[in-house]
C-alpha cells in the first residue's frame, strides 16, 4: 500500500504517458500524465445522437442549461445526471441525485448504481410518453436500460454512458470553464455554480479576492433592501479567505464582507451607480432582471 506522502512505484500502466511532477513543500507529490485518446463507448455514441435530436426539437427557453451555443462552439455532453422524459408540454430535463462522471464508474458499486436506474425508472414511468418519443428518435435502448438491473460493471459502464447520466447539455464555459473567463461544473461546487442559471444577470456570483484569488458571494437580504453586504460562500483552498470560510462553517456562522469591500463592489456592480464607493443603496434602474427584462424596482 502506497503510504500518504508517497507515489506508487516507478511502473506505469501502457495507457500512461508520464507528464512531469508537481510538488510543494508540503510532503506530497503529484504525478501528471497525459489523458489517452477518450474511447467513445456506443452506449454513449447513442445517448448523444439522441440528445442532440431532442435539443434541436426543443424551443430555446426550454433548454436546461441554455443558451443554445453559437458556432463555433458547440454543446458538450456531461455525465451529471441526466434524466429525460417528454412531458405534455415537450422535453425536459431532471438530474439525478448523482451523476456518475466517466473515471467514476471504476469506483462505482453496481448495487448503489442500480438505485440511480431504478430512480430513474420511477420518473420515466410517470411520463409515459417518454419511452415511445426516444424509440422514435432511434434510442430504442432506453427501455432495456431502466428495466435491467445493474449488478456487474458492464451494467455500470452502460448506465454511465447512457442517456440518463450522460447528457447533460453545457457549453464548453459552464462544463469545464475555469475563471476568470467563466466556473465549469468540474471544477466549482455545484451548490454555488448552479446560481449561474437563475441569479440575476446584474449580480456578479464570482468576485476577485484581495489576494487574487477567485470566490463566490451572495447578497445578505433580498434584492432591493440596500444592504451591500454580502456573503462568501465559495473561496479555493490555498486563499487567504479559505480558512476564515472554514471556521465560519465549522461554527454554523457566516462570513460577511462589508459593503465597502472590493467583492461586494464587484457583486454589485451593475446594480450601483459607476464610482460608488459602497455596494449599500438603492437599486439602480440599469439592472435586468434573472429573465433579461428591464426591472424597474429601487
Amino acid at each position: 500500500m502506497t503510504r500518504a506522502g508517497t507515489v506508487a512505484g516507478d511502473r506505469t500502466p501502457d495507457t500512461v504517458e508520464p507528464g512531469g511532477v508537481l510538488s510543494e513543500n508540503h510532503p506530497w507529490r503529484i504525478r501528471l500524465v497525459k489523458h489517452p485518446k477518450r474511447f467513445e463507448s456506443p452506449f454513449f455514441q447513442a445517448a448523444k445522437r439522441t440528445a442532440h435530436r431532442i435539443l434541436d426539437e426543443m424551443d430555446d427557453a426550454d433548454l436546461p442549461y441554455g443558451p443554445r451555443p453559437v458556432p463555433p462552439e458547440r454543446w458538450e455532453m456531461h455525465h451529471g445526471g441526466s434524466l429525460w422524459v417528454r412531458t405534455g408540454g415537450g422535453w425536459r430535463m431532471y438530474r439525478a441525485r448523482a451523476g456518475i462522471e466517466w473515471s467514476m464508474q471504476f469506483c462505482a458499486e453496481p448495487s448503489r448504481i442500480d438505485r440511480l436506474r431504478r430512480d430513474a425508472a420511477e420518473l420515466v414511468a410517470g411520463f409515459p410518453d417518454t419511452l415511445p418519443a426516444l424509440a422514435e428518435l432511434g434510442y430504442e435502448e432506453a427501455e432495456e436500460l431502466l428495466r435491467t438491473p445493474i449488478t456487474d460493471a458492464d451494467g455500470v459502464e452502460a448506465w454511465t454512458d447512457s442517456l440518463f447520466n450522460a447528457c447533460v447539455p453545457m457549453s464548453h464555459g459552464n462544463h469545464q470553464g475555469i475563471l476568470p473567463k467563466v466556473p465549469g461544473e468540474h471544477h466549482y461546487p455545484w451548490p454555488v455554480k448552479g446560481a449561474d442559471f437563475f441569479r440575476y444577470d446584474d449580480f456578479q456570483l464570482w468576485v476577485t479576492l484581495p489576494d487574487g484569488t477567485h470566490g463566490a458571494v451572495v447578497p445578505v437580504d433580498r434584492r432591493g433592501s440596500g444592504d451591500g453586504h454580502v456573503r462568501l460562500v465559495h473561496a479555493p483552498e490555498g486563499s487567504e479567505a479559505a480558512d476564515t470560510l472554514a471556521e465560519a462553517q465549522e461554527h454554523g456562522l457566516m462570513a460577511v464582507l462589508p459593503p465597502n469591500s472590493s467583492a461586494a463592489l464587484q457583486a454589485f456592480a451593475g446594480q450601483i451607480e459607476p464610482g460608488q464607493r459602497t455596494a449599500s443603496g438603492p437599486l439602480v434602474r440599469r439592472g435586468v432582471r434573472g429573465d433579461g427584462q428591464r426591472d424597474r424596482a429601487r
